[in-house]
């Protein structure tokens, strides 16, 4: 099956995709393309997919970098395949042509940045603790470094869960509340005393606050697609022992 690609109109000419799950080698739960290689998906049919990946990107296997994602706002510079494995972090930023940024999500933000002037890109993994903690910031200021401007430094936002699927609790909210007061207005009222909240409006916000030139959501929901994105939420409701992990990438 041929592999299905979300691209933004903000970032082209730039090769870059949120792959969704078809057209991978991967079955069962993770049927697809499942390219996370903490999940208990067999080893060597991720790396099936991962190559595919690869090889839609232009770009050799070892070139795809990836880091190892821990709901953190760091961010590592890459200047080169990691040979020592990848690093602790949830954003990566680059100048290098050639490099493959990419990100692992299941419901969370994959966030894909560029400033086609500067020739610099980012990749960022934004669930709500990562983009409560500053990982979208912290992502364009590591840019900034690296030459890119904020004012020419565009932003999108893929495939996550939406409001309507995100339930949360009272503890939830007051996390949010306790950082900032106008973070109300990113819940609507759900059942009994939960709310819904609204993880693209608060990413958007983020962003548009730090003074990045534009960004944008796709407009994709995770949880209420299964025939093209993997959930963490709806395997955790199915009662799923595992669940897969989509891909987001991009390159100069």
């Amino acid at each position: 099956m041929t592999l299905e690609i979300l691209t933004s109109d903000s970032l082209a000419p730039l090769r870059h995709g949120f792959f969704t799950r078809k057209g991978g080698a991967s079955s069962g739960v993770f049927e697809g393309l499942n390219c996370g290689t903490g999940s208990s998906d067999q080893n060597e049919i991720v790396q099936i997919n991962r190559e595919r990946v690869a090889e839609a990107m232009q770009a050799p296997l070892s070139h795809l970098v990836a880091a190892y994602q821990v709901h953190s706002p760091d961010v590592a510079v890459v200047e080169a395949p990691f040979d020592s494995g990848p690093p602790r972090a949830d954003a990566l930023v680059t100048r290098i042509p050639g490099l493959v940024l990419s990100i692992l999500t299941a419901d969370c933000q994959p966030v894909l940045f560029a400033d086609h002037q500067a020739g610099v890109i980012g990749a960022a993994h934004a669930g709500w603790r990562g983009a409560l903690d500053g990982v979208l910031e912290a992502t364009l200021e590591a840019m900034l470094h690296l030459g890119a401007r904020r004012d020419s430094t565009v932003a999108v936002i893929g495939p996550s869960i939406s409001q309507s699927a995100y339930e949360v609790g009272p503890e939830f909210v007051e996390t949010f509340l306790a950082a900032d007061p106008d973070n109300a207005r990113f819940f609507a009222d759900g059942t009994e005393q939960r709310k819904q909240f609204d993880l693209q409006s608060y990413g958007l916000h983020r962003l548009r606050r730090a003074g990045i030139g534009r960004a944008d959501w796709i407009r994709h929901c995770t949880y209420s697609d299964p025939a093209r994105f993997f959930s963490y939420r709806r395997a955790t409701h199915a009662g799923e022992a595992d669940y897969g992990r989509l891909i987001s990438a991009i390159r100069l």
